[in-house]
């Protein structure tokens, strides 16, 4: 099987051929991915990624996501696959701030 990232690595953009490729190699997940940059719900702060998902932000760091499906099962998870495709394509908004300042705060005020 021809490997996406390869590939993803030398075009910078999501083509169909990549496309299709990330879809046979992760099944759902990978359409989920790309849903996921497509939507533009990739957020990149100075810390960390973070995925903006159906129902939390998902901290993603490297091959860590802070989603219960990385946390429980096997393989990578569709934020980790979309981080991967954001941060090769540059599909990501980008934030100036620390992410970890935002959290405390957040919980701070809970």
């Amino acid at each position: 099987m021809t490997d996406p990232w390869k590939i993803l690595g030398k075009e910078r953009r999501l083509t169909p051929e990549i496309r299709r490729l990330i879809e046979e190699r992760y099944g759902q997940r990978g359409v989920k991915a790309l849903e996921i940059v497509d939507e533009g719900r990739v957020k990149r702060y100075l810390d960390f990624f973070v995925v903006v998902g159906s129902s939390d932000e998902y901290v993603v760091e490297e091959e860590f996501c802070t989603c219960s499906d990385a946390l429980f099962r096997r393989g990578e998870c569709s934020h980790v696959i979309a981080v991967r495709i954001a941060s090769l394509t540059g599909q990501f908004e980008e934030f100036p701030l620390w992410y970890q300042d935002i959290w405390k705060k957040e919980n701070r005020e809970a």
